[in-house]
Formats: structure tokens, C-alpha cells, sequence
């Protein structure tokens, strides 16, 4: 395991000789996001996704893109 920062140890109020390894939770799994869209529709394909709809995370202005697969529920 990686040693835990002082001032995260200092943070979670964990002594100083402790590990430390318990203060952080698992967070909830998040959908898969792509930089391209056709890199998204390449994934969806290869889980066997057939309806699916690509949603842009990002602003409008901005130049970068973040793309996610959202199948649809019949």
C-alpha cells in the first residue's frame, strides 16, 4: 500500500505511526468517457451496445471533448 501524506493524516485526524489505509472511501463507479467519438462508438461496439446515445460533457466552447456512451433502456 502507499504510505499516506502527513497532512492527509493530519486531515483525517490518524496518528502519526499508523498506516492510515482506512481514511479513504471507494467511491461509486462512474460510466467510461472517450476523447473522440469515434473511439466511443469502437467501445460500444465491441460490448455489444446497439442503441446508444454519445453525450459531450464538456461546454459547447470548449475545444476539448469528453464523450459518453449512454445506452438506451427499451
Amino acid at each position: 500500500m502507499v504510505k499516506v501524506h502527513t497532512r492527509t493524516k493530519r486531515k483525517y485526524k490518524v496518528a502519526h505511526n499508523k498506516r492510515g489505509v482506512q481514511i479513504f472511501k471507494k467511491r461509486k463507479k462512474r460510466l467510461k468517457t472517450f476523447k473522440s467519438e469515434e473511439l466511443a462508438k469502437k467501445w460500444a461496439e465491441a460490448n455489444k451496445i446497439k442503441d446508444y446515445e454519445l453525450v459531450n460533457l464538456k461546454n459547447l466552447e470548449s475545444k476539448t471533448k469528453k464523450i459518453r456512451v449512454i445506452p438506451k433502456k427499451i
